[in-house]
C-alpha cells in the first residue's frame, strides 16, 4: 500500500473537514505536490461508495494507477474524459472529483464542459473536489463557471455572470473591429479571498521543493518562399493559387494564418491544410539527435512535419510507447499541457508556441518530479516570425489577444 506523504496527510485531515461543512473543497496544489492522491485520500475519509473523476483522456492512465497503488477498500473509482461525460455509468455517484478545474473557466458564458458538469451536480448532489495548480491563471473571472454548480458557492446568489461581474468584475469596453465591446477579464482580488474558506493552498516550496526551469530561445530561418507567402498576405490579406486560397480578411484570421505560415504549415480557406516548410522539424531532428525528447506543437499539420521528419523508428504519440521505448513523443499543446509527466525526457522542445498564457505555464512543468527538479526548455522559433511577440505575452501571464497583435503589426491598420 502506498504510504504518503505527512503534508498530504494533513490536507487530508483538513480537507475532509471543509468539505463535510460545505459540500466542496478546491484544492489548489501546485503541479507534482500529489494532488490526485491526496483527493483520492479525502474519498477515503469520507467513506462513500461511488467517486467519479473526471480528468483529460491523457491523465486517465496514471490516476488508475494512483488508485491501484492507493487500493482503498471503502470506494470504487471511475475515471473518465470530460469529453465523454454522457458515458458515464448510470449509478449514483458519491463524490465528483473535477481535476484541472481551471479549464471550466470561461467567461462571460459557460463552457459546455462547465455545463455538463454542472448538471451532474443537479442530478447527484455530490460532494464535489475540484483540483487544479493554477485555478485562475489569466482572470480572477476564471472562478465563477468553476464553482457556478455548486450550492453553497460563495457567489450562488448570482445566477448569471453578468449579474456576477456587476458586484465582483471590474467592467472596461475595447474596441474589436471598429466595435465596443465588454471586456469582463478584470475580475477583483476579492473573489479568491471569497474563495478562501473552501480553498487548500499548496506550493512545491511548502513540499519540499522549488522547480528550476530554464528556457532557451532557439530562431531558425526558414525557405525563402515562406517568408515570401507570408510578405504577400501581410500586405494583400488574400493569396490565391491554382486550387486553394488564403484568406485573412480580418485581423483575428491574418493573426492566425501568419501564426501557421511562420512554422510552416497553412490552412486553407476551403479547409485542407498541408506543411508548406519542414525546416524546423529538420532543426529539431539535427539540434537534438540522440536525445529523448517531449515535442509540443500547436497545429495539426505540425505534427505531420515531424512525422515526416523524424519517422516512425523516432517519434510516436503514444505516451506508454515514449514512456517504454527511446523514442521520443509529440503533444498537442493543449492535449498535453495538463495531466501526464514527461519525467523522462530529456529535454520538452517547442515546435510553436500557443497564445494562451494557461499553455505557457501548465506545459513546461511536464517534466517536474519531486526528484527531478530542473528541467530544460528550447523554444524554436523562426527568425522575423510571430512567436517571439506571443512569448513575450504569455511568459508574463498574458493571453496573446488581437489586441496585442495590431500593436506588433501596426502598420497593417494605421
Amino acid at each position: 500500500m502506498l504510504e504518503l506523504r505527512q503534508y498530504q496527510k494533513d490536507i487530508i485531515a483538513k480537507g475532509t473537514e471543509v468539505i463535510r461543512d460545505y459540500g466542496f473543497l478546491y484544492l489548489a496544489m501546485e503541479v507534482r505536490t500529489g494532488k490526485t492522491l491526496t483527493s483520492l485520500g479525502i474519498c477515503e475519509q469520507l467513506n462513500v461508495d461511488n467517486v467519479l473523476f473526471l480528468t483529460k483522456k491523457k491523465a486517465i492512465g496514471s490516476i488508475s494507477d494512483d488508485y491501484t497503488k492507493m487500493c482503498p477498500a471503502n470506494f470504487t473509482l471511475f475515471t473518465i474524459n470530460y469529453e465523454s461525460i454522457h458515458k458515464i455509468p448510470d449509478v449514483r455517484w458519491d463524490v465528483i472529483v473535477c481535476d484541472e478545474a481551471h479549464s471550466m473557466g470561461a467567461f462571460p458564458k459557460p463552457s459546455n464542459r462547465a455545463k455538463a458538469v454542472r448538471q451532474l451536480i443537479q442530478r447527484h448532489d455530490p460532494k464535489v473536489i475540484l483540483l487544479s495548480g493554477t485555478p485562475t491563471p489569466e482572470s480572477y473571472s476564471q472562478m465563477y463557471h468553476q464553482v457556478y454548480g455548486l450550492p453553497m458557492n460563495p457567489f450562488n446568489r448570482h445566477a448569471t455572470f453578468y449579474k456576477f461581474a456587476h458586484d465582483w468584475v471590474n467592467v472596461k469596453q475595447k474596441k474589436i473591429n471598429g466595435n465596443l465591446i465588454n471586456d469582463y477579464s478584470g475580475g477583483r482580488k476579492d473573489i479568491t479571498k471569497a474563495m478562501e474558506r473552501f480553498t487548500i493552498n499548496f506550493s512545491q516550496k511548502q513540499a519540499g521543493f522549488e522547480v528550476v526551469t530554464k528556457e532557451h530561445v532557439l530562431r531558425v530561418r526558414l525557405r525563402e518562399e515562406t517568408y515570401r507567402l507570408a510578405k504577400r498576405l501581410d500586405k494583400d490579406l488574400v493569396v490565391e493559387g491554382k486550387d486553394e486560397v488564403i484568406l485573412a480578411d480580418t485581423p483575428v484570421k491574418l493573426m492566425s494564418k501568419l501564426h501557421q505560415i511562420y512554422s510552416g504549415t497553412i490552412k486553407f480557406e476551403s479547409g485542407k491544410s498541408m506543411v508548406i516548410d519542414h525546416t524546423k522539424a529538420e532543426f529539431i531532428l539535427d539540434r537534438f539527435k540522440g536525445q529523448k525528447i517531449g515535442i509540443f506543437y500547436k497545429f495539426k499539420e505540425e505534427l505531420t512535419a515531424l512525422k515526416d521528419t523524424f519517422g516512425k523508428e523516432l517519434l510516436t504519440t503514444e505516451l506508454e510507447e515514449f514512456e517504454t521505448t527511446d523514442k521520443s513523443i509529440a503533444l498537442q499543446i493543449v492535449s498535453g499541457r495538463e495531466g501526464i509527466s514527461l519525467r523522462q525526457a530529456d529535454a520538452l522542445v517547442y515546435y510553436n508556441i500557443d497564445f494562451s498564457a494557461t499553455s505557457y505555464w501548465q506545459s513546461r512543468d511536464r517534466m517536474t518530479t519531486k526528484d527531478r527538479l530542473k528541467s530544460d526548455v528550447y523554444w524554436v522559433f523562426s527568425e522575423g516570425g510571430i512567436e517571439d511577440d506571443i512569448y513575450k505575452a504569455v511568459s508574463k501571464k498574458k493571453t496573446y489577444t488581437v489586441n496585442y497583435f495590431k500593436k506588433d503589426f501596426v502598420h497593417l491598420y494605421g
